[in-house]
């Protein structure tokens, strides 16, 4: 699997310089090269509490625009937008493969501390999605502070966090990506963005892929706009996961 992330900044509550600037650098990608572009949390507006304003359909520009670059690219893209759905608001992960087909997720674990719960919906239902061999949940990050909800049934190879992180938290989110690929056996894939949003809020980036040891494997600097493709090996994963079957001893539990 080669999976590309794309680090950068956002600009604030500005949905077309957005998508120009994420679709200048995903053309940027060399043709048939990936399989799977990770996008930020919010990525066409920062991570705003202004859904009224910046919702948009799931039939809405944003949703059109992924799908035309999904197919030029021949990949699944894939990132959080604000939908508004049966006049419910929702910090929803799209996830957009080249045959037009979509599938997406609603945040679960919603951000208090900016009043996230109180603005957007709960999303209840985990997804996986399979794509070229692989088993992929995509998750949307805080959700990553909670590690019941990213468990590995063992219905999973990839784990993938979108986010707008902020740099006075890096400390937790660099170690949290690494603590879930070891307690998980899977490899990781944590996308954040970089830059000062609307609330002078600044994010360092951290963007970062984890292999399934817990080894940072990617070379995604802080503070700087990234594209980076890496190629992930099934081979190697389910060879460790034969020798190191940890997963085999998982306890027993039921979300309520």
């Amino acid at each position: 699997m080669r999976i590309t992330t794309i680090q950068s900044n956002i600009i604030w509550e500005d949905i077309n310089s957005n998508l120009f600037s994420f679709g200048e650098k995903i053309l940027l990608i060399p043709e048939k090269s990936t399989d799977l572009i990770i996008l930020p949390e919010m990525f066409n507006t920062g991570f705003t509490m202004n859904a009224k304003k910046m919702a948009e359909k799931m039939d809405g520009p944003t949703l059109t625009w992924m799908r035309d670059l999904s197919a030029k690219k021949d990949a699944v893209i894939t990132g959080s937008l604000i939908i508004e759905d049966q006049a419910k608001y929702y910090n929803r992960l799209i996830w957009m493969q080249p045959d037009g087909e979509c599938r997406y997720y609603n945040k679960r674990h919603l951000f208090r501390m900016s009043e996230e719960n109180h603005i957007y919906t709960q999303g209840h239902d985990r997804l996986i999605v399979d794509w070229r061999g692989w088993k992929i949940c995509p998750m949307i990050c805080y959700d990553l502070r909670f590690p019941v909800w990213c468990r590995n049934r063992n219905d999973y190879d990839l784990l993938i966090y979108v986010a707008n992180w902020p740099e006075r938290r890096n400390y937790p989110w660099k170690q949290l990506l690494i603590a879930r690929a070891i307690e998980n056996i899977s490899y990781v894939a944590g996308v954040n963005r970089i830059g000062e949003d609307g609330n002078s809020i600044y994010h360092s980036g951290d963007t970062a892929i984890i292999d399934y040891k817990g080894e940072v494997v990617s070379h995604t600097k802080p503070h700087e706009e990234n594209i980076e493709t890496l190629q992930l090996s099934m081979e190697s994963l389910k060879l460790f996961r034969e020798n190191f079957p940890a997963w085999k001893d998982a306890d027993e539990f039921l979300l309520q």
